[in-house]
């Protein structure tokens, strides 16, 4: 439980600075102004005001323990202006949010990345700390046919884990790779751990599934899938938050294709309604999950999702695009039609990367 907590907090702090790593600063509170002309420390510049004109260098330059914990704590969790503005529109107004950003009021709130970046990484370490995860451990009869055993899934895993060392060791300290390989490595271990010991055959003459036709599917993907689903479904799990954004661009085109004959919406505007919609429901999520550990929360979290995720894509579709009832309905239904191809799309890439 506390690995799981810890690995919980690092997510968040991850995702943080990630989110952090593409937010401009504008717009937020900056603490010290300096009184008079400064020099720049950094390129000799003389100025007036809070930050350098020519390299952007903080006219106040802080060296106290205390300076480091306030730039963390900013860094990781946005505790600024921009949040608090960017939160509650978010949340009851999504889409005078997105109107609002679209038309060039961007030093006011978080970016949609950013706040993407950060919520989704949080909702990913929510779930860990609360135990919603991918099953590692599949009994006899999972698939008709498949004799459960663990010796080829825990060989299969065993060299998994052997080549990531292999690799993990063969680059230089400090390479942010490595960081990566050992969360990795953290995750196949519990799976490895999680096989029953034994020898293990799996037999898949009996199973019904006769193949695709397609090399490539049927001896790639589709044969590591009923060889070792544990570790399977733990890769998808694993490259769920890594390739979130991948949600983004292939969402864009349904969205567009609504909106082909009003030229006024550019790709652009889609984009950012698509990334501030996805940033709510990771904080849906995030909520969901907390109340799902509370006596009796299953209840209010089927109550929850059903209200509170298809109200908030009507509302932010009517007023993000400025469309009347009928017209922002019958969009939201066709979206909703839509939003099921695109999760079925993102499930089979991560279906194809944890092959490979």
């Amino acid at each position: 439980m506390m690995g799981d907590l810890g690995d919980g907090i690092g997510t968040v702090i991850e995702g943080g600075l990630l989110g952090r790593a593409v937010e401009k600063g504008a717009g937020e509170a900056h603490g010290h102004s300096a009184a008079g002309p400064v020099v720049c420390a950094n390129c000799q510049t003389v100025f007036s005001g809070n930050f350098c004109p020519e390299c952007g260098q903080k006219a106040h330059i802080h060296r106290s323990l205390a300076a480091i914990g306030h730039d963390i704590l900013h860094g990781v969790l946005h505790l600024d202006g921009k949040l608090w503005e960017t939160l509650p529109l978010l949340t009851f107004k999504p889409g005078h949010l997105t109107r609002r950003y679209i038309a060039g009021e961007r030093a006011r709130f978080v970016s949609p990345m950013s706040m993407f970046l950060f919520t989704v990484f949080a909702m990913f370490a929510v779930f860990q700390m609360v135990g919603i995860s991918a099953p590692t451990d599949f009994t006899e009869g999972f698939m008709d046919g498949a004799t459960s055993s663990s010796s080829v899934v825990r060989t299969e895993l065993q060299k998994e884990i052997t080549d990531l060392q292999k690799e993990r060791d063969g680059l230089p300290k400090g390479d942010p790779r490595r960081t990566e390989i050992d969360n990795e490595l953290a995750g196949l271990s519990k799976v490895l751990e999680a096989q029953p010991p034994g020898a293990v055959e799996i037999d898949t003459r009996g199973l019904n599934f006769t193949g695709t036709g397609i090399e490539f599917l049927d001896k790639g993907i589709i044969k590591k899938w009923q060889q070792n689903p544990s570790l399977m479904l733990y890769k998808l799990q694993s490259n769920g938050y890594k390739f979130s954004w991948l949600l983004i661009p292939l969402s864009l085109p349904f969205l567009w294709l609504m909106f082909a004959w009003r030229r006024q919406y550019k790709a652009y505007d889609h984009a950012i309604f698509i990334t501030y919609s996805l940033s709510f429901m990771s904080l849906l999520f995030i909520v969901m999950s907390i109340l799902s550990t509370a006596s009796g929360g299953s209840d209010w979290v089927v109550l929850l999702f059903i209200i509170a995720a298809p109200l908030h894509l009507y509302k932010q579709l009517r007023h993000a695009y400025g469309l009347s009832r009928f017209s922002a309905f019958w969009r939201f239904c066709v979206l909703l039609f839509c939003m099921q191809i695109v999760l079925t799309l993102f499930l089979l890439i991560l279906g194809v990367l944890g092959a490979f």
